[in-house]
C-alpha cells in the first residue's frame, strides 16, 4: 500500500505532500522492522523510540512517523502530533479497515473481562455465528488460536488490526474484543468500530497510571463513547451499551452513554436479572429473566460474580444481536472453563487447589468468597453429631512492582478478613524491592488483626509459597493461588522468567503426594537465601 493512502480517512491534521512510498508493513520496535516497513516512533515510559530511528532505517524502514522536529533523514519523515494515537488509524487503513466488515463486541472492566468475553464468544459459536475473539489470553480465529504474549493487556494497535484482518480473511463475521483501560488510554482500539460495548465492573486498579478512580473510569467509558462514531456497516448497525446495575460505575455510565443501553444485575430492578441462584462446587444455576424472556442457566463457572458475567453476556447477545435466549443459555452451559480462572488442580489430594487470576482487591474479595462457599470438611465436628465442618480458606498472592501501591495494603486486608490463612509472596516485583512490597502487604495484614507466623506469612519465592500453603492444608480446606492465572511469565528486575502458576501448583502437589509430576518452574529467587532476595 502507498504511504499516502494510509492518510485518506485519517481523522487528524496531516502535513501536505505525503510521498508515494510503498509500505509493506508497520512496526513500532526498531528490532522488529523488516524491509519495506513504516516505523512509528512513539514515546512511552523511559523509552523514546525516536532514538532508534537510525536502527529502524538500517533494518529496512522506508518511512518514519514521529512527533519530533527532525531533518536530514535518508527516508521520508512524517511529523504528527500524536504518533501513538495515529498508529491505530494507520494500521486500520493498512489492513483495509477490517472492523468495518465485522460486528465488533467490546468488553471492558476491572475484573471478569476475559471470562465474559469467552462466554459471549461461546454463545455466538453456539448460535452458528462465525466469530473470533481477541482477549488478554489469546486470539481465536476460527480453529486457530494465537498466543497474545506473556504480560499483555490489549495487544498493540497494529496487532489488533492484523488479527481483525485475519478474521475477515477467514470469513468470520463477528469478533469479541476484550479491552483494557491501558488499551483505551493508549488509543490501541480507537479504530475498532465497536457495535456493542459491555462493562463488567470498575473497581480499584491501575491508579498508578490513571491517578484517580474518575480518570480510570473515564478511560473505560471511551468504549461507550466510541459507539457514537462507528460508521454504518452492511451487517447492521446495532449500538448497545451493556452496564452493571450492581456496580459503583452504574450511575455515571447510565448518564454517560448516549446510545441505546441496558443494564443487568442481581437485584429486582435490573433490566436483565437473576433469581433462584444456586451455588455449588460444580458451578452455578439460576433463572435469567427480563420483560421479554425467562430462561434457566447452568454453568460450570463458580461464584456470584460469574452469575453477573453470564448476565452481561446474555444481555449483549440476546438484545444486541437477536440471539434466542435458549440458544444463549446453551452456549453458557457449553463453556468448559477459562484458563487460570478458578481453575481446579486435582492430583488426588483431599483438599481443593485452585489457580485464579485475581490480582485486584475486588477480584481477590470475590474469589475468596467463592472459595469459602466451596469448602467443606467431610469429618464430623463431634463424634456422633454428623455435623459437617467448613474447611479453611488458604490464600497465596502478591502485588506487582511498579504498579498501584495502594492495592498492596488493600489486598492484604481483604485476605485477612476473608481467608483463614494468608501467604504473601512475589507477583512480578520488577525493579522494586520485594522486601518493601511484602512489608507494605504485611502492614495491611497487621492493620486488620493479622498475626505474622499464625494467620499470615511472608514467603518471597512464589514456588515455595505454594508449597508452604499446601503443607498447611488439611482435609476439606481450599488453597487458592491468586494473581497469575493464565500468565506465562514473571518479571524480576527487567527479565521475564517463564512461569505458570498451574504448573507450579501441580509440581507442589506432586511433591506433597509423592507422585510423579512436573518440576517446579525456575525463578531467580530460588538461587538466593530468602533474606538476601528480600533486600533486592
Amino acid at each position: 500500500m502507498l504511504l499516502k493512502n494510509l492518510f485518506i480517512d485519517f481523522p487528524f491534521p496531516i502535513p501536505a505532500n505525503i510521498p508515494d512510498v510503498e509500505i509493506s508493513g508497520i512496526a513500532i520496535d526498531s528490532r522488529a522492522v523488516k524491509p519495506g516497513d513504516l516505523f512509528v516512533a512513539m514515546r512511552g515510559g523511559s523509552v523514546d523510540r525516536h532514538d532508534y530511528i537510525p536502527k529502524a532505517i538500517e533494518n529496512g524502514a522506508v518511512a518514519i512517523v514521529g512527533d519530533r522536529e527532525l531533518s536530514g533523514l535518508s527516508i521520508p519523515y512524517i511529523r504528527l502530533e500524536n504518533p501513538r494515537q495515529a498508529l491505530t488509524w494507520l494500521a486500520a487503513a493498512f489492513y483495509n479497515w477490517p472492523a468495518r466488515k465485522l460486528t465488533v463486541i467490546g468488553v471492558t472492566g476491572t475484573d471478569g473481562k476475559t471470562t465474559t468475553s469467552n462466554i459471549i464468544h461461546k454463545i455466538l459459536v453456539t448460535a452458528g455465528i462465525k466469530a473470533g475473539m481477541i482477549s488478554t489470553v489469546n486470539a481465536v480465529i476460527g480453529n486457530e488460536v494465537l498466543d497474545t504474549g506473556f504480560h499483555v493487556t490489549t495487544p498493540d494497535a497494529h496487532d489488533v488490526q492484523h488479527y481483525l484482518a485475519k478474521m475477515v480473511e477467514a470469513g468470520l463475521t463477528h469478533v469479541v474484543l476484550e479491552t483494557t483501560s491501558h488499551g483505551w488510554a493508549q488509543h490501541r482500539v480507537d479504530a475498532c468500530e465497536f457495535d456493542i460495548g459491555v462493562v463488567t465492573n470498575i473497581t480499584h486498579e491501575h491508579f498508578d497510571e490513571h491517578g484517580t478512580y474518575e480518570n480510570y473510569r473515564a478511560a473505560k467509558a471511551r468504549l461507550f463513547s466510541s459507539l457514537e462514531i462507528t460508521k454504518e456497516k452492511p451487517p447492521g448497525n446495532s449500538r448497545l451499551g451493556v452496564i452493571n446495575r450492581d456496580d459503583r460505575s452504574f450511575e455515571f455510565l447510565n448518564e454517560f452513554i448516549k446510545t441505546k443501553k441496558l443494564n443487568y444485575g442481581l437485584g429486582d430492578f435490573a433490566d436483565v436479572r437473576a433469581e433462584d441462584v444456586e451455588y455449588s462446587s460444580l458451578g452455578i444455576k439460576f433463572t435469567a429473566l427480563s420483560s421479554d424472556f425467562r430462561v434457566g442457566i447452568k454453568s460450570g463457572l463458580v461464584g456470584s460474580y460469574n452469575v453477573s458475567n453470564c448476565l452481561a453476556a446474555l444481555t449483549a447477545t440476546v438484545y444486541g444481536l437477536g440471539i434466542d435466549p435458549e440458544t444463549a443459555a446453551q452456549g453458557i452451559t457449553s463453556l468448559d472453563g477459562i484458563p487460570g480462572r478458578m481453575e481446579q488442580i486435582d492430583l488426588g489430594q483431599n483438599f481443593i487447589a485452585i489457580v485464579d487470576f485475581a490480582h485486584t482487591p475486588n477480584a481477590l474479595k470475590v474469589t475468596l468468597e467463592a472459595g469459602r462457599a466451596l469448602t467443606s470438611n467431610p469429618s464430623p465436628k463431634g463424634r456422633g453429631e454428623g455435623v459437617r465442618e467448613k474447611g479453611r480458606v488458604i490464600s497465596v498472592f502478591g502485588s506487582a512492582g511498579l504498579r498501584d501501591k495502594e492495592k498492596r495494603r488493600m489486598m492484604a486486608e481483604t485476605s485477612i478478613e476473608l481467608a483463614d490463612l494468608s501467604v504473601l509472596t512475589a507477583e512480578d516485583p520488577r525493579t522494586e524491592s520485594l522486601e518493601r512490597i511484602l512489608e507494605e502487604m504485611a502492614a495491611g495484614a497487621r492493620s486488620k488483626g493479622g498475626r505474622e507466623g499464625e494467620t499470615f506469612w511472608r514467603v518471597a519465592d512464589r514456588g515455595e509459597a505454594i508449597r508452604f500453603a499446601i503443607r498447611l492444608a488439611r482435609e476439606g480446606d481450599i488453597v487458592l493461588s491468586c494473581g497469575k492465572g493464565h500468565e506465562q511469565s514473571m518479571c524480576f528486575g527487567k527479565i521475564e522468567y517463564l512461569w505458570d502458576d498451574r504448573t507450579a501448583m501441580r509440581a507442589a502437589l506432586s511433591e506433597f503426594l509423592g507422585i510423579d509430576g512436573p518440576p517446579m518452574p525456575y525463578l531467580p529467587s530460588q538461587d538466593r537465601k530468602e533474606e538476601e532476595w528480600l533486600k533486592g
